[in-house]
């Protein structure tokens, strides 16, 4: 049987003990929920508070340009966070929007993406992706008058045909954490006439991802899971130099000269156009801050803290839940930052976890779900968070009443 000294030898060997110190984590808890909404680093709050007191207390209006003292330039703010997510995405800052949500962030890459292929009529989806990827998808087709096409999870390039105008598909399931292979999705979808979008907002931050080694179209990602932008914080979106994607929704901030206050839509050069409306200034300088946490760090690194923290996950279930069914691939290669089971109580037991100071999170139907964030999650963490899961089962604490309630998030 695996013992605690194991985890916390595990612990001593890794790469990143030290990154644990970046995050603002509450005594007494076990964070588990990173791939819904990740920790507080430090130096957010401190920096929002400089934003609102000086930026925009003292500098007004005046903070869209750089000052004087230093600080604000706003109106670069986007591209410098666009910097930051960059190298964890394999990509330039300079084909980054960041900005918009996730839901907008698609609207604009189908219709663009369909209008790149004119003479083809067919959106693929992925039926289990995250729900928004296929309600945009939906709404897109029926503003477009496209066929929205369904395939199957296990081989998604079986329903790409000659009429497909874009696959778009989500690296890494919410519900069980199966990743696909981006690069030779890619290339197989390319080599039948398809575009082909990525989601990433499960696997930023979490796996190693290279956009342009893989020749991807476009891609989207949000930024408060594996990022720790913070709840709300914008979504960002690549596309691919030299694609000529126009996106549909022409705002002023994506106009070549916004204060020239032209009357008629002249797009900026390259990703500038993917802007719309005024950059959130305060999310995107919590979100500034909050990539700090991974200067230093490789995602070569992160990814070999991630695989090893999920294995003592699975093989501790293994060992001392043998009766729940883990949906999560074993293999390293399909397999994202989180470790997920079935169980037909799971919203209970994560709510008799979380009365137990281990919080992650559960998904309809039967899913149990838990994040592993390699900057702040430990093996102890983990170990611990399965003696837990234990006593829960064991003294059947998932049956009490005050664990059945659905609450509004879950």
């Amino acid at each position: 049987m695996t013992t605690r000294q194991h985890a916390q030898q595990l612990d001593e060997a890794s790469t990143l003990a030290h990154t644990r110190d970046r995050f603002v984590l509450p005594p007494g808890v076990i964070y588990l929920d990173g791939n819904s909404l990740g920790a507080v680093p430090v130096g957010v709050a401190a920096r929002l508070a400089q934003v609102v007191a000086d930026e925009w207390g003292t500098g007004l209006i005046r903070s869209w340009n750089a000052l004087p003292a230093g600080g604000g330039d706003w109106m670069g703010l986007s591209g410098r966070v666009a910097g930051r997510i960059a190298p964890l995405v394999g990509a330039r800052g300079e084909d980054i929007h960041v900005g918009d949500s996730t839901s907008v962030s698609l609207f604009k890459m189908m219709v663009a993406a369909a209008r790149l292929r004119p003479d083809r009529r067919v959106l693929v989806v992925e039926p289990s992706t995250f729900p928004t990827d296929g309600y945009i998808a939906s709404g897109v087709a029926d503003l477009l008058g496209l066929e929205l096409r369904w395939c199957d999870p296990e081989d998604p390039l079986a329903s790409v045909d000659d009429d497909v105008a874009l696959l778009n598909l989500t690296q890494v399931n919410f519900r069980t954490g199966a990743m696909y292979d981006l690069a030779a999705i890619t290339a197989g979808a390319q080599a039948r006439g398809a575009l082909v979008a990525w989601d990433l907002c499960h696997s930023t931050g979490a796996v190693p991802v290279d956009l342009t080694g893989a020749g991807a179209d476009f891609a989207v990602g949000c930024t408060y899971k594996y990022l720790n932008g913070g709840p709300g914080s914008p979504a960002f979106t690549w596309v691919a130099p030299g694609l000529g994607a126009r996106q549909p929704i022409t705002g002023w901030m994506g106009h070549a000269a916004p204060f020239a206050m032209a009357r008629d839509y002249q797009p900026a050069e390259g990703i500038g156009q993917w802007a719309s409306g005024t950059h959130q200034v305060l999310a995107l300088s919590a979100l500034d801050t909050a990539l700090e946490a991974f200067d230093g760090v490789t995602m070569d690194q992160v990814r070999a803290a991630s695989l090893s923290l999920s294995d003592l996950f699975i093989r501790l279930l293994d060992e001392r839940l043998p009766q729940l069914e883990i949906v999560t691939p074993r293999q390293h290669a399909s397999r994202g930052s989180q470790v997920s089971f079935r169980h037909p109580q799971a919203y209970a037991v994560v709510q008799a976890l979380i009365a137990r100071g281990v919080i992650g999170d559960f998904r309809d139907p039967d899913i149990a779900r838990f994040g592993l964030t390699p900057l702040y999650v430990s093996h102890t963490d983990v170990y611990d968070a399965v003696e837990h899961l234990v006593g829960v089962l064991d003294g059947e604490e998932h049956l009490r009443p005050e664990h059945q309630v659905r609450n509004a998030v879950t």
